[in-house]
């Protein structure tokens, strides 16, 4: 089993591992039609992923003229151009084959917004010793705010 694993790590494609359920993507997709070569984009939900090392594998499922249509993708293929995440999904599940059966609003996946961080301010801890009588006392704070306002 080592020896199908060292195998694999040569056909990895770097910059794929961003793509996960519940994203929209657009996947460019190499199509070879006898001596020519064109580059078709597929647009849609990613629904499910198979992560199985260089074998691994995503399905996407869009809407086309009011018929779904899904088709699999190998991840790490060469003929797979590039990747482009339009959306981040919010989902909960690791398999969305319930969107299957939904139209319209239902079928759509909620954004995956990023988490709004507070600024970082450094906390400092007061010395055992010396900071209660350096620092004013919480009534004479009050005293001087209520002075202001005045």
């Amino acid at each position: 089993m080592d020896a199908i694993r060292a195998a694999e790590v040569d056909q990895f494609q770097k910059g794929r591992d961003d793509v996960d359920v519940g994203d929209t993507v657009r996947v460019h997709y190499r199509i070879v039609e006898g001596k020519t070569e064109r580059i078709q984009v597929f647009e849609g939900l990613v629904i499910a992923m198979a992560r199985e090392g260089a074998r691994a594998t995503f399905k996407v499922r869009k809407i086309s003229y009011g018929v779904g249509v899904e088709r699999t993708f190998p991840l790490h293929s060469p003929r797979i151009q590039k990747i482009e995440v339009t959306r981040k999904g919010k989902v909960r599940r690791a398999k969305l084959f319930y969107i299957r059966g939904r139209v319209g609003k239902s079928a759509k996946v909620a954004e995956l917004m990023g988490r709004k961080r507070a600024p970082a301010v450094p906390v400092e801890a007061p010395d055992a010793v010396g900071s209660a009588a350096e620092s004013p006392a919480p009534e004479a704070e009050l005293e001087t705010a209520k002075g202001d306002k005045e």
